[in-house]
């Protein structure tokens, strides 16, 4: 039997008598056998999945563990000793989500660049490393960088910018180059969600000299930026960011508000659970919902499963489905004469307020 053979025997048989010690020990010589064999892509992959899988007894010490990181290694602010970045376990795939198809060819480039990135090394190039994901809030940025991490088998790891924004002169780029240090030593996805908190053109007469020195700061650590890890930037306000910042990313991906056939097909994924008899014409209705967001769309399918189930009812009916958006419309209605667009989240908003107090 060959030697690939043997250790397939071995992984097999281990799995099935449950002895997890035994079967790690196989695939780990797996992977070094697809080392010897110039496999390099294929005995990664194997490895990240190895130690995505690894159990532990939280989803942070299980991340931990996949960084190769301690808690005592995470980056941390100097003043108030607040740790800078959340380690998120990726749940969602890309096929779980709906996106337009210039969107959805954009990820797979990138997901595809970066298992394949060390073919790409050998000829001088570099996978794409450095994204920026822009557009209206609420059409799937956020779960975009949580999937790519996911089909890659790397730790989502969030840019806590409530705690990077400090009200000390400098502290917020130590801060960002701590982040990027951290970056720099194992592989990971790295979502700075919320971006403009710390990207914001430098001519705004409303911003004063901290601000312009965190977003140079920014630009020196994103051009010295270079490791196995991918950063991505994501912003519901693209208008509001420097112009030096955009030919930095490799690759920028706008995220539109969905049209009628997306906006079906996410109906149709958030409503399986219950089931929708054929006289509710979801075409229809998916056309009157169009200029929502996806969020807007999953959170109308979400109210009406869960009237559904309160009524102990089999199937999501018309009326139950027409209640639920206009609900949705009722709040969207709201907020627009509230002023606009949503509050921004407590991270951008503590970001501004004090950035703008220097």
């Amino acid at each position: 039997m060959s030697t690939t053979g043997e250790l397939i025997r071995k992984m097999i048989l281990a799995h099935s008598e449950g002895d997890d010690d035994a079967f790690r020990m196989a695939v780990g010589e797996f992977v070094a056998e697809e080392r010897r064999k110039n496999h390099h892509i294929l005995a990664k992959d194997l490895e990240r999945i190895l130690a995505n899988g690894k159990p532990s007894a939280s989803t942070s010490e299980k991340f931990l563990s996949l960084l190769g990181a301690q808690n005592s290694e995470l980056p941390k602010d100097k003043e108030r000793g607040a740790v800078l970045v959340d380690i998120i376990e990726p749940r969602r795939s890309l096929d779980d989500l709906v996106f337009a198809c210039n969107v959805r060819e954009s990820l797979d480039r990138i997901v595809r660049e970066n298992r394949q990135a060390d073919i790409l090394r050998s000829y001088g190039l570099r996978p794409a490393e450095k994204v920026l994901f822009c557009g209206p809030p609420g059409c799937g940025k956020t779960v975009a960088a949580e999937a790519v991490a996911r089909a890659l088998c790397l730790p989502l790891v969030l840019v806590r910018f409530d705690a990077v924004v400090s009200s000390y002169l400098g502290e917020t780029a130590a801060n960002l180059r701590k982040v990027f240090d951290f970056a720099r030593t194992r592989p990971m996805v790295v979502l700075f969600d919320e971006f403009d908190a710390i990207g914001k053109r430098r001519t705004s007469e409303e911003e004063h000299g901290e601000l312009k020195r965190v977003v140079n700061s920014f630009l020196q650590m994103l051009d010295n930026f270079r490791s196995e890890t991918i950063a991505i930037a994501a912003t519901n306000h693209q208008g509001l960011l420097d112009p030096a910042l955009w030919r930095r990313f490799d690759e920028i991906v706008f995220f539109d508000k969905p049209d009628a056939a997306a906006i079906h097909q996410v109906l149709l994924r958030n409503l399986r659970q219950i089931g929708v008899p054929p006289s509710v014409q979801l075409e229809e209705k998916a056309k009157s919902l169009i200029g929502m967001s996806h969020a807007d769309v999953e959170r109308i399918a979400k109210d009406a499963v869960k009237q559904t189930i309160m009524e102990d009812q089999r199937e999501i009916q018309s009326g139950v489905l027409d209640k639920a958006i206009a609900q949705q419309k009722s709040r969207i209605e709201i907020t627009e004469r509230a002023g606009g667009d949503l509050e921004p989240p407590e991270t951008e908003s503590s970001a501004g307020k004090k950035l703008s107090t220097q």
